[in-house]
C-alpha cells in the first residue's frame, strides 16, 4: 500500500505597501514662500509648545486613505489636535485614530492656483478639516491676499475679515494678518504677534543681556551694602 503525501498550500504573505516620505520635489516655489512657511511652523510650535495633544508641522505627506499611496497631499502647513508630538516620517491618518488636521494653510501661488483653489479645497472638506488658510504673500491672484475658510455642514464658508484683511481662526484662537510677504500670527489676548526665529533669538539675547545687567547692579549693590557695614562698626568701635 502507497502512502500518497499531501502538499500543503502556504498562505500567501500581504504584499508591504510603501508609502513614501517624499517625492523628491522643492519644499516651496521660492524663498518668500518658503520663509512664510517656516515662520508658520516655527510660530504655531511656540504658541503650543505647552500643549502635548497638538502636533505642527509642514510640508509633510498626509496620507488619508489606507492601502492606496497616491491618495495623499502635503499640506504646506498642518495643526492637528489629539495626537502627541512623536517625530513621524508622514502621517496616516488610520495610524493615529482616524485624526486629521484641524487647520491646513496653504502659502499659495499661481502655479498652484487650482490644486489649491479647487483640488485640495475640495478634498479637505470632504476629510473633515475644519478650517482651511490660503496665504498668497507675492499677491499674485486672490483677490484678497489672506483668505480663510470655515468648514459648515461639510462645505467651506468664507471668513470674514475685518477692514484690514485680518481673520481670526477659532481653531487656533490666533488672529491672522497680513504683513507684505509674511503671514503674522496674533495672540488676542496681547495683540502681539508670535515672534520670528530672529526675533525670539533677538529677545532671548536681551533678555540675558538684561540678567547680566540686574546680576552686575545686585553685585554692586551688595558691596556697597558689606561696605558701609563696615564702616558703621568701625564707627561704633570705642576709642582706644
Amino acid at each position: 500500500m502507497q502512502t500518497r503525501t499531501l502538499a500543503t498550500t502556504q498562505p500567501s504573505s500581504t504584499p508591504t505597501i510603501d508609502y513614501p516620505a517624499s517625492d523628491g520635489q522643492p519644499m516651496a516655489e521660492t524663498e518668500v514662500h518658503l520663509m512664510a512657511m517656516i515662520y508658520l511652523i516655527g510660530a504655531l510650535r511656540f504658541f503650543f509648545r505647552k500643549h502635548t495633544d497638538v502636533y505642527v508641522i509642514g510640508n509633510m505627506f498626509l496620507y488619508y486613505r489606507e492601502g492606496n499611496p497616491r491618495a495623499r497631499k502635503a499640506p504646506d502647513v498642518m495643526v492637528v489636535k489629539g495626537v502627541d508630538k512623536h517625530e513621524r516620517r508622514s502621517f496616516k491618518v488610520w495610524e493615529e485614530a482616524q485624526a486629521v488636521p484641524s487647520v491646513i494653510f496653504e502659502v499659495t501661488s499661481r502655479e498652484t492656483k487650482r490644486e489649491d483653489t479647487i483640488n485640495k479645497a475640495s478634498l479637505y472638506a470632504s476629510l473633515g478639516i475644519k478650517e482651511y488658510i490660503l496665504f498668497d504673500p507675492l499677491h499674485e491672484y486672490l483677490d484678497n491676499q489672506l483668505e480663510g475658510y470655515r468648514l459648515v455642514d461639510g462645505e467651506y464658508e468664507p471668513i470674514p475679515a475685518n477692514e484690514d484683511g485680518e481673520l481670526f481662526s477659532s481653531e487656533l484662537q490666533l488672529i491672522l494678518r497680513p504683513e507684505e510677504a509674511m503671514l503674522r500670527l496674533v495672540d488676542p489676548q496681547t495683540h502681539q504677534p508670535l515672534p520670528t526665529l530672529d526675533e525670539a533669538a533677538e529677545s532671548a539675547q536681551d533678555e540675558a543681556q538684561r540678567a547680566q545687567d540686574e546680576a552686575r547692579r545686585a553685585a554692586a549693590a551688595e558691596a556697597e551694602v558689606a561696605r558701609l557695614r563696615a564702616l558703621l562698626a568701625e564707627l561704633k568701635r570705642p576709642p582706644a
